[in-house]
């Protein structure tokens, strides 16, 4: 898989495992949905949250997922910036909001989302990839995948 077509997994996939080091149990991963364009990544939560705060002191990983099953994934390990900007946040949340929905939410629900914003008190994660472990995968879909076109191979650690 290259760098590029790495990238362009996440900008196709939209669910994710979201990876720290946890405060008591380690490690700490939680589902999350995940809106990505060229620049950026970002995720929503609260700022209570054990993923705003572990972001706060660790770096973090996202395993993006993607539908078929089995799963296809891609590691990324990411520097992380928490974003408490109240309109990027409601963005976020909008954006969000549409990947769980499967289509753009119309500026009429924004009010709404404004409320739950401010009272959950949330802000936006932006993970910074800076590397993937590459591990390309290897699916039996039927008995006729299994034989010498399914070999594996040895994973690496390559830059974002």
């Amino acid at each position: 898989m290259t760098a590029e077509q790495r990238r362009q997994f996440v900008l196709d996939h939209r669910t994710a495992i979201f990876g720290y080091g946890g405060a008591q149990h380690r490690p700490a991963m939680s589902i999350v949905f995940c809106s990505a364009d060229p620049e950026e990544i970002v995720v929503s939560t609260m700022a209570e949250r054990a993923k705003a705060k572990a972001a706060a002191r660790n770096k973090v990983s996202l395993c993006v997922l993607d539908k078929q099953r089995p799963p296809s994934y891609l590691p990324v390990y990411c520097d992380e910036e928490i974003d408490t900007n109240f309109d990027f946040v409601v963005d976020v949340r909008m954006r969000i909001a549409g990947v769980m929905a499967g289509t753009r939410m119309s500026e009429d629900v924004r009010p709404m989302v404004e409320e739950g914003a401010h009272a959950e008190k949330q802000v936006a994660l932006r993970p910074s990839p800076y590397a993937t472990f590459y591990a390309p995968p290897r699916h039996v879909q039927s008995e006729s995948d299994i034989g010498p076109g399914l070999p594996h191979e040895k994973s690496a650690s390559v830059p974002w």
